[in-house]
């Protein structure tokens, strides 16, 4: 199996790298080219290749305010599910979201991703909330580090 490295997005191909995993993995809420370069002016994304395959992506925002806990988000292409990327992926936001403090760590799962939910669950990371956008079908769930 080819080594996993990740790479803090930073060129035009890593933008559209990080959207392509993004849409693909969360086809209910597709973003632009443009929307993915504003969010990565707040929040810390990269994408994770296996050689030259990529196999997700991570977002990791930082706490809005003092009272506010650092969300972590982790996408892994199905087919490379099952194979330990998802757990270096989350071990490596998680180290990055401690390091931007706030109250708490927590993750938001598409709930049609059964298997990200499963896997937040397994982490150690409970449901405190469900949201869904209007015009849509499934919502999205906030889930806690316990």
């Amino acid at each position: 199996m080819p080594h996993l490295h990740v790479r803090p997005v930073r060129s035009e191909t890593e933008i559209a790298d990080w959207r392509h995993a993004h849409n693909v993995i969360i086809p209910g809420d597709p973003l632009s080219l443009d929307e993915v370069r504003e969010r990565l002016g707040r929040n810390q994304l990269e994408v994770a290749y296996q050689g030259e395959v990529l196999v997700g992506c991570t977002t990791v925002r930082p706490p809005a305010d003092a009272g506010a806990a650092a969300v972590v988000i982790v996408r892994v292409f199905p087919e490379h599910r099952g194979q330990g990327i998802g757990r270096q992926l989350y071990t490596r936001a998680l180290e990055q979201a401690g390091a931007l403090g706030g109250d708490g760590i927590e993750t938001i799962v598409w709930a049609a991703n059964t298997g990200g939910l499963r896997f937040a669950q397994a982490a150690g990371f409970v449901e405190v909330s469900r949201y869904l956008p209007p015009d849509e079908d499934v919502p999205y769930v906030t889930l806690r580090l316990t």
